[in-house]
């Protein structure tokens, strides 16, 4: 159960992190609103998980979910370039987060 709360925290991550750059310094209501929500459920159920899983590699995780789903949204989204390097680096980010569930 703690595997799937965090990466629930992880997709909120995302959630948090894209709202937040549209937020425009916490001036528009909704952003913000979802930035405030997602990124409390995010360390809520970050500090959950942490309960049965080492600090490190959950922290590992959580944050290598979270920044390969921003970067994904914002390359499909068009806010950010795409390019084929990019992708190759957000491979091995998700290569390091499977590893770290493998050796676990």
């Amino acid at each position: 159960m703690a595997w799937a709360i965090l990466v629930v925290s992880g997709v909120l991550e995302a959630v948090w992190a894209t709202a937040l750059g549209r937020t425009e310094g916490f001036t528009r209501l909704v952003p913000t609103a979802v930035f405030g929500v997602a990124i409390v459920l995010s360390m809520a159920g970050l500090g959950l998980a942490m309960r049965e899983l080492p600090v490190g590699t959950a922290y590992a995780v959580w944050v290598g979910i979270g920044a390969t789903l921003t970067v994904a949204y914002a390359m499909l989204t068009g806010t950010q370039p795409f390019s084929w390097s990019s992708l190759l680096f957000l491979a091995m980010i998700v290569g390091g987060v499977i590893g770290l569930k493998a050796v676990h």
